[in-house]
């Protein structure tokens, strides 16, 4: 059986992979460019799913199992993917620690007003009236709470911080007080203090906050996104900011990446960019590949046990 990488491993991974399954065949390639001659002997393919396109999927004439070693499949051609029948597995959950940790991190920069006392310092300023506030005691809403959402609430928690949740289903997580589902979401934004959005990029969540939305949030309120960008307009974060709906936005993820240099967010003080790093990790690819050696051992068991199995008509 071959197996392709298209997704660029360290060696000591491939060694290890290499090592423990001497009866595959393993092809490890940098990128997609590089994997493409070897599509059509591929049974397995190992892919972050934003280099594959329909075509591609056509020439893998073999392919069996797609295992994307990240959680977004939206750049994904699932209809191609679903016409061959093929499997699709992704690495969702493992960026739960990570993410969690950004969030609490940059909601506490906000709080703390670490921006301020960073530009104090640099100008050699001793200015001991800057406003501090705590995170300590605040309501929190999820929305998504699935791995990320829940270790959010969990981390949450430490800080004496009532939790809310939004979901699709609305039914009880761990950690978070109450749960919502999505039709729910204006019952709970009026208690909201901060905002985390983890959702996905789907039809059903694209666009999912409003402008009015963020009119029925406080107006001290700080809202972050770290799933996808488009669960919300550009125009209408930069609106609810300058019109004064919420306090703070901490953006990591855009609907246009990378953000243009002139897009007017880099110019509000109130607007926190960072470029989609919360999921960056120096332990991504162990996690991802203990993922891939679960759901091997499930594909050579002929089972139908696998972690993160992907429902290719919903896109999750």
């Amino acid at each position: 059986m071959v197996i392709l990488s298209s997704a660029k491993l360290s060696d000591k991974h491939k060694d290890r992979l290499k090592d423990k399954y001497p009866e595959m065949t393993f092809i490890f390639c940098n990128n997609m460019d590089e994997a493409e001659q070897h599509l059509s002997k591929a049974e397995v393919l190992i892919t972050y799913g934003e280099d594959l396109t329909a075509d591609l999927v056509e020439q893998a004439s073999k392919l069996k199992w797609i295992m994307v070693i990240s959680a977004g499949l939206e750049k994904m051609p699932l209809t191609k993917i679903e016409e061959k029948g093929i499997l699709v597995t992704n690495a969702k959950g493992i960026h739960k620690y990570q993410m969690a940790e950004y969030a609490i991190s940059m909601l506490l920069q906000v709080y703390r007003q670490n921006k301020v006392m960073i530009e104090n310092e640099a100008a050699n300023r001793w200015n001991k009236s800057v406003r501090l506030q705590e995170i300590t005691g605040k309501s929190i809403l999820i929305a998504g709470t699935g791995a990320v959402g829940g270790e959010v609430a969990r981390l949450a928690k430490a800080f004496r911080m009532k939790t809310y949740g939004v979901s699709r289903s609305g039914r009880p997580v761990e950690y978070i007080d109450k749960n919502y589902s999505n039709d729910q979401l204006k019952d709970v934004l009026p208690k909201a203090d901060i905002v985390v959005s983890v959702l996905p990029s789907t039809t059903e969540t694209k666009h999912f906050f409003t402008y009015e939305y963020f009119q029925m949030l406080p107006d001290h309120a700080v809202f972050l996104n770290m799933g996808r960008g488009d669960a919300v307009s550009q125009d209408v974060i930069l609106q609810a900011i300058q019109d004064g709906e919420i306090a703070h936005a901490v953006l990591d993820v855009f609907e246009t990446e990378p953000l243009p240099e002139d897009h007017p967010f880099w110019e509000e003080t109130n607007i926190t960019i960072t470029p989609h790093i919360s999921g960056r990790s120096p332990m991504y690819h162990t996690r991802a590949l203990e993922i891939f050696e679960q759901n091997l051992q499930a594909y050579l068991d002929h089972s139908d046990d696998y972690v993160n199995k992907i429902d290719v008509t919903r896109g999750y």
